[in-house]
């Protein structure tokens, strides 16, 4: 029986990615349904091609989606949707018992116990789909969470790794969108160059797998072939290794618990060179220790974070701001009292705005541009 998939940001890297699989594979995987933010005709030629339902988030708003994924039938739903705008869909598809593929970061780092609870209240199952915690999670389920005891997540390091300090602070947009591994959207690809990225995968592994930070290691890793490592309490390591190409993280999460063939490349060891490692290297990429310190902190920290750095980003993307000033935004925006406890999803998105406003407040007064 083929499994029926719904793709949440089917015009995207993960969503197109996942459209792929199915294309690929149609005796086993279904497409019943596809939502894009803006693009009306990529959604309308998905539809006609796979006859299933669509939305436009832009001309539709969430109600398109909450209609989408009722009537969707799904066993499964993709979330590939980028930023906090992930969430509430993340949130529609649990309410609805349905199992969800989670590439959506921001739904972990805002509102990770609201989602947790619903997945249990609906029993159905969230399964990471980042090539990092797809890697822990599948090393956990065939280890034992209670044998581990630290996770090991690796790290390109981004465009940037090389460089001195000097050099970064005149880094252009095209620069960091140049990924020398992943093929990404924008805003992920930015993150990626200034390890914001790590940063929030950091604050989405201490909670997708219930460890503190001082159990979680970043090791930058330019070869992206190993995804992520665990220590077991006797100290040995065990890695998962496959070529960096995310249709490997999305087909795990779309079969899961199984494991099946599939007509993805598998990684031939003999061939693939030198794996090398080092440390990353936090001075001159604050934003992970900075995603560190808000883990630790919890209460609305980590969506402090994650607001005041998309706020940075899309400065920077629109060239509005200069690369090292988006850690600055993000940083002074932590300044800020984030001690409330948002136990309920209005409380998220309250926290969310107020983030995004004194990013906005911070950004003027960096860059002088009173926008």
């Amino acid at each position: 029986m083929k499994k029926r998939v719904l793709v949440l940001g089917c015009t995207g890297s993960i969503g197109s990615q996942t459209i792929d699989i199915a294309r690929k594979m149609g005796s086993d995987f279904e497409i019943c349904g596809v939502a894009a933010g803006t693009n009306k005709k990529a959604v309308a030629d998905l539809c006609k091609e796979f006859d299933c339902s669509g939305t436009v988030f832009s001309e539709d708003g969430i109600e398109g989606i909450r209609k989408l994924v009722k009537e969707s039938k799904a066993d499964i739903a993709v979330n590939g949707i980028a930023g906090a705008a992930g969430l509430e869909p993340s949130v529609i598809v649990l309410e609805n018992g349905i199992d969800l593929a989670l590439a959506n970061k921001e739904t972990v780092v805002m509102a990770w116990h609201a989602v947790k609870d619903l997945a249990k209240k609906h029993n159905c199952s969230i399964v990471p789909v980042d090539s990092e915690h797809s890697a822990i999670f599948n090393l956990t389920q065939k280890i034992g969470t209670e044998n581990i005891s630290e996770i090991v997540i690796t790290a390109s390091g981004g465009p940037f790794r090389n460089l001195t300090d000097e050099q970064i602070s005149k880094v252009t947009v095209k620069d960091a969108l140049r990924h020398p591994t992943w093929n990404m959207g924008p805003k992920i690809t930015i993150d990626s160059a200034s390890l914001a990225n790590k940063g929030l995968e950091v604050i989405e592994a201490a909670r997708l797998f219930d460890m503190t930070t001082d159990r979680i290691k970043v090791v930058v890793h330019p070869q992206s072939l190993i995804h992520s490592l665990v220590r077991t309490k006797d100290g040995m390591l065990y890695a998962q290794i496959s070529n960096p190409d995310m249709r490997h993280p999305i087909y795990g999460a779309l079969v899961w618990p199984e494991y099946r063939e599939n007509y993805l490349e598998p990684f031939d060891l003999a061939s693939c060179g030198e794996m090398t490692f080092f440390p990353p290297r936090t001075d001159s990429f604050p934003l992970l220790n900075l995603a560190y310190k808000c883990a630790d902190k919890g209460n609305s920290y980590t969506i402090a974070f994650n607001a005041a750095n998309e706020i940075a980003v899309h400065a920077f993307l629109e060239k509005k701001c200069t690369f090292p000033q988006i850690a600055q935004i993000v940083e002074k925006t932590l300044e800020s009292d984030w001690s409330l406890v948002p136990d309920t999803l209005e409380k998220v998105y309250q926290q969310d705005e107020k983030a995004r406003e004194i990013a906005r407040d911070w950004y003027a007064k960096l860059t002088g541009d009173k926008k």
